[in-house]
């Protein structure tokens, strides 16, 4: 057995930070080994999807932006990330139940979770390109793992000896389901990374177990945190037993309510434990809720129940409505990690865990799978430049557990918390980024997200086809295609125009494209293509003040500042004169976006186009003014020009603790 300590020392020299990963043509990927061909869902046979993702291994990234972030999780994050794990006791609480050592179990009920999301980081890694020390570190994490595999299938390092008794007894809190759901998740991945079927039969055997022993007229089943739902539908994709599928549907169907005693703020905390086609608005823990959304669509996506559709809508809406922050991010409150009410979108003391922007991804990449329709795309992208990138450190050493769209400077990256559900899941997100770029349909290709890269799949007829993107999104406004198909073939390209553009123009071989680039769509060319073809998309940039819904009360009287895909905010160490970001307002006149100056500054924060304005900041603070005041003091109140610099937000919390804020007070002419 390859020692797991051993490969420490040697992941650090062979992970540099150069290293960029490999690419396979997909052509030798799928000979013969279908597992390759598979997506980070695999849709292709999914009677109600309209779009079907394309193998990771069939994408390469080019230099750019998230080229850039893969790097340093590659380099940085990932190996550090496994050493906390050894640190704390999170493999040995493996070890201990094969008498490896006599360690006492360490940390909370779900523990086990990290270490798996930890493996599906590194698969989705694997799947650009192999890489035999990674590969060794799984393969022997791996054994450790399965050592401690019981004969019946069961495995779960918490309920054990002295907490034996209490296996399946409280399903409201043990997350042995959730961890069976990661520990699926990961073994499917390594699995279309490797074709090696240790970890996933290993996982295979606790599902068969749950299957025949958990249901309707057996023992009940309950997630109390959902994760098992979409990871059982994922499996029965992988391996065709349409049982697994039927038993998501139980957990979902919220049956067993009066079998398992559960009380109504139990269901609405978990957002599980009743029918799932039932609710009508998102409460209660927000990662919960949004796994939950993620498995009822995997659900939909094999059923076509109408039921789930609608109530799918609902909840979507109900969310981007209601819910969610300029960010991506989901999640208001701190007690529960939960859902506020409507509108409830405080800045400070926004909640919005890393983990649950990166749900609010999954579920949106689930339904744009579903209907192919470019408002989830752009609540992908959104989560994705803003409230998950956010999460890891520019170096990738350290995370956000929430993330505040204000601070007064409090420590809010660490490199580690007792909870670690945060940061491997960062890991597996961002090694998972070439999966999300591309999709394919009956009719052609779909372009979902922008960066250099290269396709290199085929058509759902058979026809070879390779797509390159050229582009320095999301600090350009242009985007170059060249399309190559292995022979000339009529078919559409879908290219999403983001709703955050107020125009875009696109060419086919310099000259306007058919049909009209509408922002919140997909702009549909279908024409014959050939070798040597080239489309270019042209964005306009220019940036954006927002404003929230008045029934935002915290963000009532103040902007929010965008350019493309990004959020940006005021951090206090760039601001020149000093004065506490607090103290200021932003003066915005009839044209405000062409009001700004635009600066792209490669030596700050790793690379960063920062926005500078005209700023009004009052003359003594107003901490030094009264509580209250009569309107027409305060609107005598003298101030003085400044200029303000706003950097993107993820890039906040970077150069130690400051105080930042994305909400603005603005003033009118």
């Amino acid at each position: 057995m390859v020692s797991i300590k051993a490969n420490f020392r040697h992941l650090f020299a062979l992970l540099g930070v150069g290293l960029l990963f490999f690419q396979v043509t997909a052509n030798a990927q799928t000979a013969g080994s279908p597992w390759k061909s598979q997506g980070v869902i695999h849709t292709s046979s999914s009677p109600y999807a309209k779009l079907h993702s394309v193998p990771i291994s069939a994408v390469k990234m080019g230099e750019g932006f998230w080229a850039a972030r893969m790097r340093t999780s590659v380099g940085r994050s990932i190996p550090t990330m496994l050493q906390l794990l050894e640190e704390h006791g999170v493999v040995d609480n493996f070890r201990r139940l094969t008498g490896r050592n006599k360690a006492v179990r360490t940390g909370p009920v779900y523990t086990d979770s990290d270490i798996y999301k930890w493996m599906e980081a590194v698969a989705f890694v694997l799947q650009s390109g192999d890489r035999p020390d990674l590969r060794a570190t799984v393969d022997s994490l791996t054994a450790e793992i399965l050592a401690a595999q019981e004969p019946s299938g069961y495995l779960n390092t918490y309920y054990v000896a002295e907490r034996q008794a209490k296996r399946f007894a409280e399903m409201q809190r043990s997350h042995e389901l959730y961890c069976l759901g990661h520990l699926l998740q990961a073994a499917i991945a390594y699995y279309r990374a490797t074709g090696n079927r240790k970890l996933l039969d290993g996982g295979i055997k606790f599902a068969d177990y749950l299957v025949r022993d958990f249901g309707p007229k057996k023992r009940p089943a309950l997630t109390g945190h959902p994760e098992l739902e979409m990871a059982l539908v994922e499996l029965y994709r992988t391996t065709g037993d349409r049982s697994y599928l039927e038993f998501a549907g139980y957990l979902l169907s919220g049956v067993e309510r009066e079998r398992l005693k559960l009380r109504d703020y139990e269901i609405k905390y978990m957002f599980s434990g009743k029918p799932f086609t039932s609710r009508t608005e998102l409460e209660g823990h927000a990662v919960r809720a949004m796994y939950a959304c993620s498995g009822a669509t995997d659900y939909y996506l094999e059923t076509g129940d109408g039921a789930y559709r609608a109530t799918l809508e609902t909840l979507w809406q109900d969310m981007v409505t209601h819910k969610m922050y300029i960010t991506g991010g989901v999640g208001s409150r701190a007690e529960g990690e939960a859902f506020g009410e409507a509108y409830e979108l405080p800045n400070a003391q926004a909640y919005t865990e890393s983990c649950a922007a990166i749900a609010n991804m999954m579920w949106n990449w689930r339904m744009l799978a579903a209907t192919g329709e470019a408002r989830f795309a752009d609540v992908i992208e959104r989560a994705l430049y803003n409230g998950i990138n956010s999460g890891m450190s520019l170096d990738g050493t350290l995370y956000c557990y929430r993330n505040p769209l204000e601070s007064t400077g409090e420590q809010i990256r660490n490199p580690w918390y007792e909870t670690t559900c945060c940061p491997p899941n960062l890991e597996r997100t961002f090694a998972a980024l070439p999966g999300y770029l591309y999709s394919t349909s009956a009719d052609g290709v779909y372009v979902h997200l922008y960066h250099t890269s290269s396709l290199d799949w085929h058509l759902e007829n058979g026809t070879g086809l390779k797509l390159s993107q050229e582009t320095n999104y999301p600090w350009g406004d242009a985007v170059t295609l060249a399309v190559t198909p292995a022979a000339p073939s009529e078919f559409s390209i879908w290219l999403r125009i983001p709703a955050w553009t107020s125009r875009a123009t696109a060419t086919v071989n310099g000259e306007p494209a058919q049909g009209e680039p509408k922002p919140g769509e997909y702009l549909q060319i279908r024409r014959r293509w050939n070798a040597g073809d080239a489309v270019r998309l042209v964005f306009d940039m220019t940036p954006r003040a927002v404003v929230a819904n008045t029934r935002v009360r915290e963000s009532l009287g103040r902007v929010a500042i965008e350019r493309g895909p990004l959020v940006y905010c005021l951090e206090q160490q760039d601001q020149a004169g000093g004065e506490t970001i607090f103290d200021v307002s932003l003066p915005i006149g009839a044209d405000a976006g062409k009001e700004f100056t635009v600066e792209f500054r490669p030596g700050m924060l790793e690379g960063i186009l920062v926005l500078r304005h005209k700023g009004i900041a009052s003359a003594k603070p107003l901490s030094a003014e009264p509580l209250y005041q009569p309107l027409e003091r305060a609107k005598r109140r003298a101030g003085k020009e400044i200029e303000l610099t706003f950097i993107p937000y993820y890039a906040g919390a970077n150069r130690g603790s400051a105080a930042m804020q994305v909400w603005i007070p603005y003033t009118l002419p």
